[in-house]
Order: structure tokens, then sequence, then C-alpha cells
């Protein structure tokens, strides 16, 4: 039997913590090796248990979560967790937790039935396997805009559409490349696996840093040029042709790989009306979400690329799509906005 995930839980809740360890020691492969209340004790455990990876609270006291962050991955980098509240504050703080180094988040547990317990069980446990074999992310500097891609795309072709899925370690590779492109671009359809809420104001973060406009994408509303759509979490997306013009349709179908929204059901929408003009892309991310969506643009005559392994947090997702034989090149994430330009440029 392999040696359990060692994990340890900093909450100030001793409800939460008692809540969290029951949850998570429900899997055989995961053992809660300690508890904290505060960074300051925290930083004692970790020294003594040497955890794997670490659930920590956004909000914390004498020493707030953000800050124990940041001098963890300067000090002792390791696989951090981050346990959110449902509110604005705590969204716009666990984006920054990602900036320092965080590898993914969950929310605080709202459910009041068994069954939705274990499903949120499910995810968290999920959630710290990954962490505690990711490739730890760059911490990244705040909020500021990083230089256009030098490749500039041609005018605008009629038909084209950019659709990109991603998942762990996705927050910060999208920054990456939709800073880097210029405003001349067609719409850009992007799912993200994140909790409603999350997805509006991570769009409106990204907006603040683009020169492209990123919005939280709207039932019906008409694709544009020079802007990028983010599917609502708990939706999702579908693109359809009305017109001669590309619309945006958001339902709330059963989850598709076990996520709402799903990368595949964008990927299958966008190669059945854009086909050969579409141009996929599958960042990282566990599981397999968006390999049979890229599987069925490359029939339709789509170009696809993939992140590759060493810029990937998690190379699950890319992997699939890889090994399914659907993926043109693979590419390093600082060279991904070249690559989709130059995609872009290619003749249909």
């Amino acid at each position: 039997m392999s040696v359990p995930i060692r994990v340890l839980i900093v909450d100030d809740s001793a409800l939460m913590r008692q809540m969290l360890t029951e949850l998570i020691e429900r899997h055989d492969d995961l053992k809660v090796v300690g508890s904290a209340q505060d960074p300051y004790i925290a930083r004692e455990k970790i020294k003594a248990l040497n955890p794997d990876v670490l659930t920590l609270d956004v909000e914390m006291p004498r020493m707030n979560g953000l800050t124990f962050l940041e001098r963890l991955m300067r000090l002792h980098p390791m696989p951090v967790v981050m346990v959110s509240s449902l509110t604005e504050k705590n969204a716009q703080t666990t984006f920054r937790a990602l900036e320092l180094g965080a590898v993914d988040f969950v929310t605080k547990p709202t459910a009041n039935t068994e069954e939705r317990l274990a499903r949120y069980g499910e995810t968290i446990a999920e959630k710290l396997r990954a962490a505690a074999r990711a490739e730890l992310p760059h911490p990244r500097s705040e909020g500021r805009k990083l230089p256009v891609s030098p490749r500039v795309s041609p005018a605008v072709r009629p038909g084209q559409l950019v659709a990109i899925g991603a998942s762990t370690g996705g927050t910060e590779a999208l920054r990456e490349i939709l800073s880097r492109l210029p405003e001349v671009i067609p719409p850009v359809l992007v799912v993200q696996h994140m909790p409603e809420m999350f997805t509006r104001l991570f769009a409106q973060r990204l907006d603040g840093l683009c020169r492209i406009a990123v919005t939280e994408a709207r039932h019906g509303e008409r694709l544009v040029s020079g802007h990028a759509y983010i599917a609502p979490g708990d939706m999702h997306m579908r693109i359809s042709c009305e017109g001669g013009h590309f619309i945006v349709s958001l339902d709330q179908d059963p989850p598709v790989n076990r996520h709402r929204p799903a990368v595949d059901v964008l990927f299958h929408s966008v190669a059945a009306v854009a086909g050969k003009t579409a141009t996929g892309v599958i960042l990282t991310g566990m599981g397999a979400d968006g390999a049979a969506g890229m599987r069925a643009l490359k029939q339709a005559g789509a170009r696809n690329l993939a992140q590759d392994e060493a810029s990937c947090v998690i190379f699950g997702m890319p992997k699939a799509a890889i090994e399914s034989g659907c993926v043109d090149p693979v590419v390093p994430l600082h060279a991904l906005a070249d690559e989709i330009l130059r995609s872009l440029a290619v003749p249909s």
C-alpha cells in the first residue's frame, strides 16, 4: 500500500478544522497529520510534521493568510490549497494567493446534507492529490500587464474563434496568455473550472490586465472581436451561429467530466460552428476534460495547441489531449500567445 499524502490543516475555526479532518480522512490515501489555528502555530507544525500539502484559510488571526503564504513560498515552498468563503473580498484574496504560488483553492462547505458533504469531500480530496504532485507555480508580481506578443495578428478574418480550456493552475496560465494578446484578435472563449461568482471576479481581474476586453459571458450575447468571454461558474457555455453571427448560449445541463462548465461542451460547439477557422487551446489541469472536444475540433479542421508538461502545474488535461493524437504543436506557456497568433495567421 502506498504511503498516504500527509495534510496539515490551517484554519482559525475549530469546527472547520474538525469537518475538514473528517472529510479528508475518509480517503485511505490521505492522512491529516495535524492542524493549526493560526500561521504561527502552523509554522512550527510544518517544521515538526513535514506535511506534503497544506490547506490554508484565507482569513487568519495574528497574521493573514496572504502574508503567511508569501513567506512560506519564499522560505519553505510547498503545495498549498486555499480554503475560501463565498464572498467577493475572499475571492479577490484567493486570486492573489494563486499569484503568490498556491496551487488551487476550494470554497468552504455550505452543504447541509450528508450527500453534499460527501461530494465536497471528494472535491477537496481530488485537489489535495493534485496539489501533492503538482509542479509548484512561480509566484507572480501583483496585477501587472505583460508585454504584448511581438507577433502581430493580421486583420481578423470572418469565422475565426479561439477556444481555451483550463483547470488547476489555469488562472495564472490564462493571465499569461490573455495579457499578451493584441487588441486585434478574434473572439476568445474560455472555460476555467471555477465556482460561481469567482468567474465574474476573475473576468474583472483579467480585464484590468489585458488589452482585449474580458467579461463573464452572458446568455444570448453576440461575440465581437477583441473580446474574451469567460464561462460563468456552474453554467455550460456553447456557441451557435445565427444570422451570420456567433452567439453565446448558457445552460445548466448535467455536468460533463464532472464539471460545469466543461471544456468539452465548449470545444464540441466551436467545432460545429467554426470548424477549420477555429483554434483550440488546452492548458494545465487535472483530468481529461477537453480531450474529446479537441478531437472534434481536429476532425472539423481546426488547429489545436497544448501547453507543455514543463510549464504545467498539472499535466493531466494537456496530456490526455496529446495522447489522443489531436494536438498540433505542444508549446511552453510563455510562447502560447505567439502560437495562437501564428495559428490565426495560417490561411484556413
